[in-house]
């Protein structure tokens, strides 16, 4: 008699993936509700205790969040990221100013080589010496992007990483020590895809889609000094753009 065959994940598991699934897909957004773990429990064909402990495990994660009277659904945005804000302006003047409480955990720091895609961008040879800092933020407590930058190590003598391990901005670092006023920065957004470090630092699962801004900051003569790409949580952070005045 044959043995059955063992199941490769949990039930609640496979539950779990369905749902992120279904709201990484383009008919969900942030403080839209999902379907009721009844609906759920008769799609998937499997009781609602499971699929409660499904979306118990995806609240823990702050990936779903339950509401009293308006059911389970996709947290709000909770950082809105202007795309056209003042070229000085950093995402910890950006979180305070709507009211939120920023923070910051220094992930890595060291030097490293440009390679051919980070040297093009800061305009130097490759294989220059630069400082590589990497950031996970968060407001309010909840990580919403990892940041990582890269400044010609020539450009930034003495920088440390003591000098951002208290969450300070790397801008107004820039202004005070070094004299560097950001003045105009080159944006690019793009769809990215989490990698299973990301996917653990922002409490989404592997493989799910991020938002990828990428910037390249500018000095007062419009050399670059910081090439950063940021790893954005979709349901956490939007981008907007200021309104255009009406055409007359």
């Amino acid at each position: 008699m044959s043995k059955p065959l063992k199941r490769v994940k949990p039930i609640y598991v496979e539950a779990q993936d369905y749902i992120l699934d279904l709201i990484g897909g383009p008919d969900y957004g942030p403080g839209d509700r999902i379907p009721s773990e009844r609906t759920l429990a008769d799609t998937l064909g499997i009781n609602r205790m499971t699929v409660r402990k499904a979306i118990d495990r995806l609240v823990e994660r702050n990936v779903l969040e339950r509401n009293g009277t308006s059911g389970t659904r996709i947290p709000l945005v909770q950082v809105s990221r202007p795309i056209d804000a003042p070229a000085s302006l950093g995402i910890t003047r950006i979180i305070r100013n709507a009211g939120g409480e920023p923070g910051s955990k220094l992930l890595h720091f060291g030097e490293e080589g440009a390679s051919e895609s980070v040297a093009r961008r800061l305009e130097v040879p490759p294989g220059s010496e630069l400082i590589m800092a990497r950031r996970l933020r968060s407001v309010n407590d909840e990580a919403f992007c990892i940041e990582t930058s890269y400044l010609p190590a020539q450009r930034v003598p003495g920088l440390s990483a003591e000098d951002l391990l208290g969450g300070q901005s790397l801008y107004e670092l820039l202004r005070q020590r070094y004299d560097i006023e950001i003045s105009i920065r080159d944006r690019e957004i793009s769809v990215g895809t989490a990698t299973e470090r990301e996917a653990q630092l922002l409490a989404l699962a592997p493989g799910s889609p991020t938002l990828v801004l990428r910037i390249v900051a500018r000095d007062g003569d419009g050399r670059p000094i910081e090439y950063m790409r940021s790893i954005n949580h979709p349901h956490h952070v939007v981008f907007r753009s200021a309104a255009l005045p009406a055409q007359t």
